[in-house]
């Protein structure tokens, strides 16, 4: 196969399907979204067959926990493919959607139309749910996309395409609004991020040498974050069972995924008082906690001593950093100077002080007494997502159907000139 050539025909088919998809109605899109999630639930024993395939394959190259837990589908995960394309099929359509009009003096009336971006061209790593989300929400919202996945979950991808496609064709739409790259080429990456002719941003969901590889030579506009360094920070005014069920779901929910908390921040008069108790569940799940030399003072030699790089890493393993703070102030400034800004919460009872931290933390979403593990387009009501930005232009947090839509002006006039 001659990738460019290749490449080159999947960016053309999609900008034809891009324009065929500007003009797909509501009940059209729906309809395919349907037939999409009886697809998924039907085929759930061949998706996870193709699976087995594709963990077979990562065990036997050595691939990390991570990213095993990552590229591993179930009956549970199929289920919440078909779920979500079905949570997306209800949610309003924002194609159309008009608002903030005025008149203006010389009597046109001015507001704004929400649109498709056009072609959306997604890389990905080894989630392959994200072929069944990132596939609808661009469907959803009149987009044509380009989705492009890790080797490592090949066949799982295909096998979900095929349950795309077959909903595309039952609602009459063309099937190359949704392309799955059939090529495990990695010149194939350097092709899509390179023709602004074909496509509109580009999204990449994977590692931070994947993104921080497209950010610096995509020629197309790139919706991203490079990690997910999180952190919940416990006030010396938090409930106790609060802080004890937060910080412990934060970091063992799931290890291997972007808004796990990686960091633990304690006010120092309350951390004799809850860290012995988190330590323990911790331990008792397997989780190697880093600390500073106060925390080994409390918990003692079981803590690794944290170095300076423990505060900046995404460990996407059980493995916890903890560090004990003066208060409010220290550990904002902690947070911002060493977080991704991507989640992070304070598990607090004091009303000023959440509302400072909410103003003052530069992250995509901040929170108040609740898991950093909510930071998610399916718990947000967004159906799914198609990633998560840490941008602050366009898009910033779960990217979902407004996210991949943009604005334009219109005017509604009966004759007037300009004078």
């Amino acid at each position: 196969m001659n990738v460019k050539d290749y490449m080159q025909r999947v960016g053309k088919a999609a900008r034809r399907a891009s324009r065929a998809m500007a003009r797909a109605d509501t009940n059209q899109k729906n309809r395919a979204l349907l037939a999409m999630a009886d697809a998924i639930a039907r085929d759930q024993d061949k998706l996870l067959t193709a699976n087995m395939e594709d963990l077979a394959a990562a065990r036997a190259a050595g691939l990390e926990p991570a990213m095993i837990d990552r590229l591993t589908l179930s009956d549970k995960t199929v289920a919440a493919m078909a779920e979500g394309l079905r949570q997306i099929a209800a949610l309003p359509d924002p194609v159309g959607e008009m608002d903030d009009f005025t008149y203006r003096p010389s009597g046109i009336q001015l507001g704004k139309m929400r649109v498709p971006l056009g072609v959306v061209g997604i890389i990905y790593e080894a989630r392959p749910n994200v072929t069944a989300d990132a596939a609808g929400l661009c469907l959803k919202s009149g987009n044509a996309t380009i989705l492009r996945g890790g080797s490592e979950a090949f066949h799982s991808n295909q096998a979900i395409a095929a349950c795309v496609q077959e909903g595309l064709r039952a609602a009459g739409l063309l099937t190359e609004a949704v392309q799955v790259i059939e090529t495990t080429d990695r010149a194939a990456v350097g092709e899509l991020i390179t023709m602004p002719e074909f496509v509109d941003v580009i999204v990449p969901r994977g590692g931070k040498g994947l993104i921080a590889r497209i950010s610096s030579e995509a020629r197309v506009p790139v919706i991203k974050h490079l990690d997910g360094n999180c952190h919940v920070y416990i006030d010396d005014t938090a409930n106790p069972d609060k802080a004890f069920n937060v910080a412990l779901n934060a970091k063992t929910h799931r290890y291997g995924t972007c808004n796990t908390m990686e960091t633990l921040l304690v006010h120092e008069a309350f951390a004799e008082f809850i860290l012995p108790r988190l330590a323990e569940a911790y331990w008792e799940k397997g989780v190697e906690l880093r600390g500073c030399e106060r925390t080994r003072i409390i918990l003692g030699e079981k803590v690794v001593p944290a170095s300076s790089e423990d505060w900046d890493t995404e460990y996407l393993a059980p493995i916890l950093a903890i560090k004990l703070v003066k208060g409010l102030d220290e550990a904002i400034e902690h947070i911002n100077e060493h977080g991704s800004h991507h989640t992070d919460a304070i598990i607090t009872e004091d009303y000023s002080r959440a509302r400072r931290f909410l103003r003052e933390v530069d992250s995509a979403s901040v929170m108040v007494n609740a898991s950093t593990r909510f930071a998610d387009g399916f718990e947000y009501g967004l159906g799914a997502e198609i990633g998560i930005s840490t941008d602050k232009i366009h898009a910033r947090g779960p990217v979902g159907l407004q996210g991949l839509t943009s604005q334009k002006w219109v005017v509604l006039g009966d004759g007037q000139i300009r004078q």
